[in-house]
C-alpha cells in the first residue's frame, strides 16, 4: 500500500513521469493538459511489461487535481485500485518473462 505520509511526487511529476509498482501493479502519475488545465493522470497496469509494451486494454486511467491534494486523492484511487483487484496484481506478478 502506498503510505501517503511519504507519497510526496508532484515536483517530480511537474517535470517527469513517475513510474512504480507495487506487488503486481504498476503505475505511472504524469502531468496531462485537458482544457487548458494541468491534470494529474494515474495510469495502471498488470506486470510483467513496462507501460510501452502493455496492450491498452490492460490499462485503466483515472484524473485528478494537479496538486497536493490531487496527489492525495490519486494515492487512496491508487490503493482502491490494489485492493479491489489483488488476484489480478498476485496472478501478474507470479508471471516470467
Amino acid at each position: 500500500m502506498i503510505d501517503k505520509e511519504k507519497f510526496h511526487v508532484l515536483n517530480y511529476v511537474k517535470k517527469e513521469e513517475y513510474t512504480a509498482s507495487m506487488n503486481g501493479m504498476r503505475y505511472m502519475l504524469r502531468k496531462k493538459k485537458a482544457d487548458d488545465q494541468d491534470k494529474l493522470e494515474v495510469i495502471i497496469w498488470p506486470e510483467p511489461y513496462c507501460y510501452a509494451k502493455t496492450e491498452e486494454a490492460k490499462k485503466q486511467r483515472a484524473e485528478f487535481p494537479f496538486s497536493k491534494e490531487g496527489v492525495m486523492e490519486a494515492a487512496d484511487w491508487l490503493n482502491e485500485q490494489y485492493e479491489q483487484q489483488k488476484p489480478l496484481w498476485e496472478l501478474s506478478s507470479q508471471i516470467a518473462l
